[in-house]
């Protein structure tokens, strides 16, 4: 049994991964192809798979989610962001909230929920999912103007707590009508500043202990950074804080710095959110029933074309009120909200809690996710152009390596240079990556004595190290300052 499991979810995986070339193609979303291969392999399709377990469902799902938001951060340029900081983190509470309200409202005045139960549906559908938005771009080779990718990353990345906040806190108000909306008003703050103060902090213990440790080994750098992930997340959660984004904020403040193997560590910790995208989507695939989404089809498509067409733009308009956007970028973003795995993952909690109804609000939230995915997903170009929101395309130059008289090759300025660190230079006892070198410097070889060490980040210098540099004229001088006895 267990040899049957290992293959067919091997097989799935490895399906996931070869049908994503169809996304890079034709531009279909990743999310929805792996959707699909769920539901395919699910009781209900071909595969025949039974599988009705919301709680492993969410359990899987919530961890993903960590390792996916903390990814998130990594990927997260800084000096991009905080450009449009105010304005994501509008989007990321003012604007969630509006559209819970606004999804309420139309669900209790038409579809004869209580307004607490519509607002829970439209908390649960009120989170994006911005990595399916790029992956569309980047298939039609779609430029988007300043600061609109930014801007998108930023409100997908930060929205999430959000929703889930509103998730639970909406559950207990339908579980404990003693309770009001102020008394999930202090629980909101303290969440959110914890969750922050937390990931600020972390994110810089972090970078301490990377780059301090000097493991024996490059492989376990990733285990290390996993384990300070989990970590980050407990201690937030513990003191009552959001842990998602203690991480996702641990994310940003880390790979604004240079860490030890930081390109490794970038490169395994995507792949990480790929392989928990593929494994959550392959998981609610396999949950749902989809001869359970037929009987809910026309209420499942109000409420997507309310979502799509009234709430979403309503909160846009809202969040970006002080914001200089003009209204072409504004109808843009309103556009391109595209839902993903998490509201499906949320669609889970009423289902475990016990709510009126929740049964159903899960078959309505995945018939939302797929409406937009295929309504906005497939659009998302056409819109860029119709509303001019396309940045020129980047000019696509051929470089070669190879040298020739009048090659780029020739025309570098830098050289290769030796620099002996003095006695009593700062730079002694400090590994590479902490001296903070100029970005035009690089250390190919040091000499200490007769032997000859090929550097990297946590090689530590000594006093009467020959290193060999390769820099241009400028940077050679500010590393030779930066060596000298004085500092």
């Amino acid at each position: 049994m267990n040899t049957i499991l290992l293959i067919g979810g091997s097989i799935l995986i490895l399906i996931s991964v070869l049908v994503s070339k169809i996304s890079d193609r034709y531009g279909i979303p990743a999310l929805l192809l792996f959707l699909m291969i769920g539901m395919l392999a699910g009781s209900d399709g071909p595969g025949g798979l039974y599988f009705d377990d919301p709680a492993l469902a969410q359990s899987i799902g919530l961890i993903a989610m960590i390792l996916i938001m903390f990814s998130g951060g990594l990927d997260t340029k800084w000096k991009d962001v905080r450009l449009v900081l105010k304005e994501g983190l509008l989007l990321s509470t003012l604007g969630v909230l509006t559209t819970a309200l606004v999804v309420g409202l139309f669900t209790h005045l038409f579809m004869g929920f209580t307004f607490l139960q519509g607002m829970l549906l439209g908390s649960i559908i009120s989170s994006t999912d911005a990595a399916a938005v790029f992956s569309i771009l980047r298939s039609k080779n779609i430029r988007l103007k300043n600061p609109l990718k930014p801007l998108l990353e930023l409100e997908s990345g930060s929205n999430d707590p959000m929703a889930i906040f509103l998730t639970i806190g909406l559950i207990q108000l339908i579980e404990k009508p003693n309770l009001t909306f102020f008394n999930l008003l202090g629980l909101f703050l303290t969440q959110m500043l914890v969750g922050a103060l937390i990931g600020f902090c972390m994110g810089h213990a972090m970078l301490f202990i990377i780059n301090r440790i000097h493991l024996g080994y490059e492989g376990l750098y990733p285990v290390l950074t996993l384990s300070l992930m989990f970590l980050t997340f407990g201690i937030a959660d513990r003191l009552q804080g959001s842990g998602y984004l203690a991480v996702y904020l641990a994310g940003i403040v880390l790979v604004k710095h240079d860490f030890i193997h930081k390109r490794s560590l970038l490169r395994f910790h995507d792949g990480l959110a790929w392989l928990m995208q593929i494994a959550m989507f392959l998981t609610l695939g396999l949950l749902v029933f989809p001869s359970q989404l037929m009987p809910v089809s026309g209420m499942g498509l109000l409420v997507a074309l309310c979502l799509m067409l009234v709430a979403r733009p309503i909160s846009i308009f809202v969040g970006l009120l002080p914001s200089r956007l003009g209204w072409r970028e504004k109808v843009f973003v309103s556009w391109v909200g595209l839902r993903g795995a998490v509201p499906i993952i949320l669609a889970t909690f009423p289902l475990l809690a016990g709510v009126q109804q929740a049964q159903l609000f899960f078959n309505v939230v995945f018939f939302v996710v797929l409406t937009s995915v295929l309504l906005q997903g497939t659009s998302i170009p056409l819109a860029a152009r119709w509303l001019n929101v396309e940045a020129p395309p980047l000019p696509v130059e051929e470089k070669s390596a190879e040298y020739a008289p009048d090659s780029p090759m020739s025309r570098l300025n830098s050289e290769v240079k030796e620099l002996t660190i003095p006695a009593g230079s700062a730079a002694a006892g400090k590994a590479i990556v902490e001296l903070n070198l100029h970005g035009g410097v690089l250390v190919i070889l040091v000499m200490r004595g007769d032997e000859f060490l090929i550097p990297n980040g946590s090689t530590r210098l000594q006093g009467g190290d020959t290193l060999l540099l390769l820099a241009d004229k400028k940077a050679f001088l500010e590393t030779q300052a930066k060596f000298s006895p004085a500092i």
